[in-house]
């Protein structure tokens, strides 16, 4: 027998195969990804920092989807859960909320033995990395497995190594600030505990914050939109409860109440929140751009300008529904190519773009537009998105289906990037009380 010395390249191209895809994100999203990585028999392991499958879509768990069931279920996950035994929601048709998104799909997912053994909860991941090299040095680089530096709930570091990462952390806890800027006004650490995160519970666990204070809900998105709605029905049977809409543009264009828009039911929670503030149930303060805050009694005061004015304006409770931005600490020693304004992948930009893209209209697309000069690495899902609004879970199945089969060198499969939605978009509310797609 002839033994045969490997060049170093292939007894690094040996190694990495040892290793397997670390998908960061027990949402739907990594979830998919880990079933389309199961099918093919390639070894993964997810990182999850929440205590359970889905914990980010538990925070906003009451807010019904604009989705109905059957454009949430990732082909490849059904075709586990069936294998399984699990049957399908009755009505494929009705859009669920956030918790029922949780318990009737993703942790019966999440509990299948072959992807319950490879998930790892309550494990934050710190930093990307390449194994013995930081992101200066190029040389062996695609060679070179990556490394994965965590933090278990305890306090406890440790690294994992990874033959290719999927980044699907999502977006939700890290939103975009109050300042007008683009930055944290001044003086918002002094009240952090009266600006609420978007999407609070208003009318459940919530409830006895709001009811019967002024509440201001700065954003001019479907989140602010689901909050104001959700304060007028509060409103009607809490005396004293007042709520105000602040806009930093003269109107909220992206609350739309029009006949022509293609996602009919969110035109209708337009309509709904026009109704609202037509019969005064809603104030509304347009054109104000927040600078600084500051307490005032026991309350808050937003102070910037207004028409090119100064301008303050006094609330006792600030809900920041401004959007989300992807939090890219972690990718500080990944390569990354991001779009300058949208801060998504550079070739993905222009098919997402909410100056010209609603949920319904974003083109299909996969590993060719998610790819970063980081071999081997993704951003998958509403982080792809950057800031942009219009992300919808079909989409993000479509790109992790494309990413994994050219994960496993299935170049036909990763570059036939398919998806069909209804003309009219595949949004879906529920006496308005729908959230982002």
């Amino acid at each position: 027998m002839t033994l045969v010395d490997l060049t170093p390249r292939a007894r690094a191209a040996e190694r990495l195969a040892t290793l397997p895809v670390v998908i960061i994100g027990a949402g739907p999203i990594g979830l998919a990804a880990a079933a389309n990585l199961l099918e093919r028999g390639i070894d993964f392991t997810v990182l999850e920092a929440g205590e359970g499958a889905g914990a980010s879509i538990g925070l906003w768990g009451h807010t019904r989807l604009f989705s109905p069931w059957r454009h949430l279920i990732d082909p490849a996950s059904r075709r586990l859960l069936i294998a399984a035994g699990w049957s399908a929601p009755a009505d494929e048709g009705r859009a669920p909320t956030g918790h029922e998104l949780v318990d009737e799909y993703l942790v019966p997912l999440a509990r299948l033995d072959a992807i319950r053994a490879r998930i790892r909860f309550a494990t934050r991941v710190t930093a990307v990395t390449r194994e013995g090299m930081d992101r200066t040095r190029t040389a062996g680089r695609e060679e070179t497995p990556f490394l994965v530096r965590l933090q278990s709930a305890d306090g406890t570091v440790s690294e994992l190594g990874a033959r290719a990462v999927i980044d699907a952390s999502g977006t939700y806890t890290s939103p975009n600030p109050l300042g007008a800027s683009g930055l944290e006004p001044l003086g918002a650490a002094d009240v952090e505990d009266l600006i609420v995160h978007a999407l609070p519970d208003v009318l459940g666990a919530d409830r006895a914050r709001f009811a019967g204070r002024h509440t201001t809900v700065v954003g001019a998105g479907h989140s602010a939109a689901n909050t104001l709605i959700a304060l007028a029905r509060l409103a009607e049977e809490e005396p004293g409860t007042r709520i105000t809409w602040l806009i930093r543009n003269p109107t909220a264009v992206r609350v739309s109440a029009s006949p022509d828009d293609e996602l009919a039911d969110r035109a209708r929670l337009g309509s709904r929140l026009d109704q609202l503030v037509a019969v005064g149930a809603i104030d509304t303060v347009d054109s104000f751009r927040i600078a600084r805050v500051a307490a005032h009694g026991d309350g808050v005061r937003l102070l910037g300008t207004r028409r090119g004015e100064p301008a303050a304006h006094d609330t006792d409770l600030v809900v920041n529904a401004t959007g989300f931005r992807p939090d890219l600490t972690m990718l500080r020693e990944v390569r990354l190519e991001l779009d300058d304004i949208v801060e998504s992948p550079i070739r993905l930009a222009p098919l997402i773009d909410p100056n010209v893209h609603s949920c319904g209209t974003v083109a299909p697309h996969g590993f060719a537009e998610l790819r970063h000069p980081e071999p081997g690495f993704f951003v998958v899902g509403m982080k792809s998105y950057g800031r942009a609004p219009t992300f919808l879970l079909a989409t993000g199945y479509e790109q992790v289906r494309s990413v994994v089969a050219w994960l496993d060198g299935d170049m036909p499969a990763a570059t036939q990037v398919r998806l069909t939605l209804p003309a009219t978009g595949v949004c879906s509310t529920d006496l308005g009380a729908g959230s982002c797609c």
